[in-house]
């Protein structure tokens, strides 16, 4: 079986999610005090910072996606099907660390983008 990553398109995927959440961070504030007409201006406000660093996150991992794309053309690096071939061919706990790096980076870079907005 050939994994093949570089030819998959997710844009439209990411396109939809931002475009959730920003109508998410829009229309939230009227849908809590619809519900809730005790809500004070400040108890929306929260659950919209939250939505706004989810934003932030997803901008902040969109735009490193974009470099790495314009660093990649222009290093002149192989491709990326090449790359996940040489990755399998690790050694399973260099691959383990890896993915540990990666999801431990990835977190704090969520954490990181919610503490700047809160």
């Amino acid at each position: 079986m050939r994994l093949d990553l570089a030819e998959k398109n997710y844009s439209n995927a990411g396109y939809l999610v931002f475009g959730s959440l920003l109508l998410l961070w829009l229309f939230m504030p009227g849908f809590i005090r619809h519900f809730d007409p005790t809500a004070g201006g400040v108890d929306p406000a929260i659950w919209l910072l939250i939505v706004l660093g989810l934003i932030a996150f997803l901008m902040v991992a969109a735009l490193c996606w974009w470099l790495l794309n314009r660093f990649w053309v222009f290093l002149g690096l192989p491709q990326l099907n090449t790359m996940v071939l040489q990755f399998n061919t690790l050694e399973l706990w260099q691959q383990l660390s890896f993915y540990w790096l990666s999801f431990a980076l990835l977190l704090l870079v969520g954490a990181m983008c919610l503490a700047a907005i809160c």
